[in-house]
């Protein structure tokens, strides 16, 4: 392979690692946070263990993630120097917001709630949780701005001077209409991810301890998780559909790929399974719901949908008014062969992000039944459940994000600039190669920290009920210590 593949390879390989930490990051700071909120209303104990517990996790969880996600942005330097040279300026803005802003505010006021039990007021020291999950938040904000800018580019001007693209707008990149869609459905499969895990550890737990006085306990948490999951995934749904459309309207081929529709229709199928050709010119449905996908794509079962052979079509002329406009230059950012991306590939993503989406709704539901009325359930199927429902949706969101960025190929922002044309002209195949080698060693390394701190923690559960000093009673010459 080259250097563009192996590049694009050690970026899909770090992204998708350092992405299976950040919904479950957002999920349940949300959740610990209303944990806690409980804890200072109530006093009852069983809250505050389970803003204990749970926070154990949390922070097991964000520290990995914040390790992980480091490794990003030093990569468009090193692999993407190119593509940083030329929109730098517009993509390299809201990641600035989000470092200066929201990492510094979650990973202020995180440090505040780990070393604060007992040390500050108890609401402020609540609110610090809160301020945390804020912080999460709009980090998720600001990356989401950026990636929606590669998706469709917008709040831009081309500098013939410099050959640079310029911001111009900072407010049209932050509310770029890609964006006002994504953050939504992104935010909410994080809601729902966060339910899923805390749904799934608490019904192990309860299986567990089914017989103990912490039963209780844990049913509450169990349901409280699938609660959240559930209607977490009734949005997902909602902001999905809209995100479908808006995906129609900017890239046509994103939807012709996601469906393998390869000609122009109205009325188009959805197909729950099809085989594509040797030569992936055509494909044949052999389960299909009819007029779905145009309803998807156009929210009319009548609506046309775009095939793949006009829309690559549509993306050579599309190459071709960016050339006039802003010239030779960028002209030569805009060439290539194909203008398509993998089509089984996205095919298949776009199938399985559904898919597993959808289990894991059904497994949230089942849950919530088998605990009415101060159930316990018990079988295969629960103790399956609680072992699959936190990984579900995490996998079902990896590969929405795969589909999203194989989907958008060739290009790596959408109309201006190839992938192709993104990488660094001085990098070799050899060191993209060794760079990709090293770092997914040390990720597998700390894949296994990751899994073993967490499921020893799990294990444990909920550490017994110890009353919290107040303020007062705390020495103030005291170090501040944190340990598991």
């Amino acid at each position: 392979m080259d250097a563009t593949a192996l590049a694009r390879w050690q970026f899909a390989i770090t992204t998708v690692y350092h992405f299976l930490f950040v919904p479950i990051t957002i999920g349940m700071s949300l959740i610990v946070a209303c944990f806690h909120l409980m804890w200072v209303r109530t006093h009852k104990p069983e809250w505050l263990r389970l803003t204990k517990f749970f926070g154990k996790l949390f922070l097991i969880n964000f520290a990995l993630g914040l390790v992980t996600g480091i490794v990003q942005e030093f990569q468009f330097g090193m692999n993407w120097s190119d593509y940083s040279r030329f929109v730098g300026d517009i993509f390299g803005a809201p990641l600035a917001f989000e470092a200066l802003l929201a990492f510094f505010l979650e990973s202020t006021f995180l440090g505040i709630w780990i070393f604060g039990w007992g040390r500050i007021p108890e609401k402020l020291h609540m609110l610090t949780m809160w301020l945390t999950h804020i912080g999460t938040v709009l980090s998720a904000y600001f990356i989401l701005a950026a990636n929606s800018f590669m998706q469709n580019p917008v709040g831009f001007k081309f500098n013939p001077d410099t050959g640079r693209a310029e911001m111009a707008d900072f407010l049209a990149v932050l509310t770029n209409k890609v964006q006002l869609v994504t953050f939504p459905h992104v935010i909410t499969s994080s809601y729902m991810t966060g339910g899923a895990v805390v749904m799934g550890v608490a019904l192990w737990l309860l299986m567990k301890h089914r017989d103990t006085q912490d039963a209780a306990m844990y049913r509450k948490a169990t349901r409280i998780g699938a609660w959240v999951s559930l209607v977490a995934s009734i949005l997902v749904i909602v902001t999905g559909d809209i995100q479908g459309k808006i995906m129609t309207e900017v890239q046509p081929m994103k939807m012709a790929a996601a469906e393998a529709i390869y000609e122009t229709k109205t009325n188009a199928p959805f197909s729950i399974l099809s085989i594509g050709s040797l030569d992936g010119t055509e494909a044949t449905r052999i389960i299909e719901v009819p007029g779905l996908l145009s309803f998807l794509a156009t929210g009319s079962f009548d609506g046309e949908v775009m095939g793949i052979n006009d829309a690559r079509e549509a993306e050579r002329a599309l190459a071709a008014k960016v050339a006039d406009q802003y010239g030779p230059e960028v002209g030569a950012l805009v060439q290539d062969e194909t203008y398509t991306p993998i089509i089984p590939l996205t095919y298949w993503t776009f199938r399985l992000m559904m898919g597993l989406g959808f289990v894991s709704t059904f497994l949230s539901l089942m849950v919530l039944w088998a605990t009415r009325g101060g159930r316990t359930p018990q079988g295969w199927f629960y103790k399956q459940a609680a072992i699959w429902n936190p990984l579900l949706p995490v996998l079902a969101i990896s590969f929405g994000w795969i589909f999203t960025e194989i989907g958008r190929q060739p290009w790596i922002v959408y109309g201006l600039m190839t992938t192709a044309s993104g990488v660094s002209p001085r990098v070799s195949a050899g060191e993209v190669l060794t760079s990709m080698i090293v770092y997914t060693l040390v990720y597998a390394v700390l894949a296994v920290i990751e899994v073993k701190l967490f499921l020893t923690y799990v294990k444990r559960g909920a550490d017994p009920f110890e009353e919290p000093k107040a303020p007062s009673d705390q020495d103030e010459d005291a170090p501040l210590q944190f340990a598991y």
